[in-house]
């Protein structure tokens, strides 16, 4: 768990909270960038994923698609679900290293994951407070939910791939670990089969089978996530070429371009999401369903 904090503390993890109140019907939810969170606080709903994945869910639970996936909420009105509903961002590339492993849809009924449903019951209730602190409350008790999750996921062997199956794995652990702490080194495929203490060709194929991508291509991303955080730091770009392996700033540039399209300095200009979203009623949800 420490080497998935590391990570998650460089991760801008935000949630927003759009929705309170009983919803009945069909509402769609979708987003561009952006995952799910819903608290199912009473009655049942169905929920229907974009490829033909239903679950139905008839107990207090928390409800998590970390990814911009679309869905669909079933409720019957003479049942009702009273819900809270949250949009979560991940304001960082190390998202993609987070997002490749989880789930695509996880339930959690409040009274088997007792912690979990307590910080989700009270990331909610924080968001309609009128505190000064509310946005970073928010902030933090999204970060820890997201840390609980985590552990459930490992603990409960559902890591379907990436990080956090690297790291549960008896081999990979050590190699991506050394390559967290140490990103600026120019780790090739031998040195990291070293580490593992595998040869060249088995190290390759199980790197890539448990993580799903090629050790360069994972530091790659690495370095990227590290640059960003720098940048917004106002390091200079040549600096924090250096010191994520790289030995001009033109190389990151080029990099940065390769990966994301942009440059580094465009890639600052982009706006980041706050925490001024409207709170939405249920007549306003469907309202903006049916426009």
């Amino acid at each position: 768990m420490d080497n998935i904090a590391n990570i998650v503390r460089r991760i801008s993890l935000k949630a927003e909270v759009f929705f309170s109140g009983k919803l009945c019907g069909i509402q769609s939810f979708s987003n561009d960038e952006k995952g799910h969170l819903h608290l199912l606080k009473s009655g049942c709903l169905t929920i229907v994923m974009k490829d033909g994945t239903k679950r139905v869910i008839d107990k207090p639970s928390v409800i998590f698609i970390p990814g911009p996936v679309e869905h669909r909420i079933l409720a019957e009105q003479s049942a009702g679900a009273e819900m809270v509903c949250a949009t979560i961002s991940m304001e960082s590339a190390h998202q993609k290293l987070l997002l490749e492993a989880f789930p695509p849809l996880i339930t959690l009924a409040l009274d088997t994951e007792q912690y979990i449903g307590q910080t989700a019951q009270w990331l909610f209730d924080e968001a309609f407070s009128r505190s000064v602190t509310r946005g970073v409350m928010i902030d933090k008790l999204s970060e820890i939910f997201l840390l609980q999750v985590l552990r459930y996921i490992l603990e409960n062997d559902l890591a379907k791939g990436g990080v956090l199956a690297a790291l549960s794995h008896p081999m990979m652990a050590k190699v991506i670990s050394t390559m967290h702490n140490q990103p600026e080194v120019n780790w090739t495929v031998d040195s990291l089969a070293d580490i593992a203490a595998m040869s060249r060709s088995r190290f390759a194929a199980t790197f890539k089978s448990v993580v799903g991508l090629t050790p360069n291509d994972y530091l790659t991303d690495i370095r990227i996530a590290l640059a960003q955080e720098m940048l917004q730091d106002n390091k200079p770009v040549n600096l924090v070429a250096n010191l994520v392996g790289y030995e001009h700033g033109s190389a990151l540039a080029r990099l940065f371009r390769k990966k994301l399209g942009i440059s580094p300095k465009q890639w600052l200009k982009q706006p980041v999401s706050g925490h001024n979203e409207p709170l939405k009623t249920a007549h306003q949800l469907t309202t903006d369903k049916n426009e």
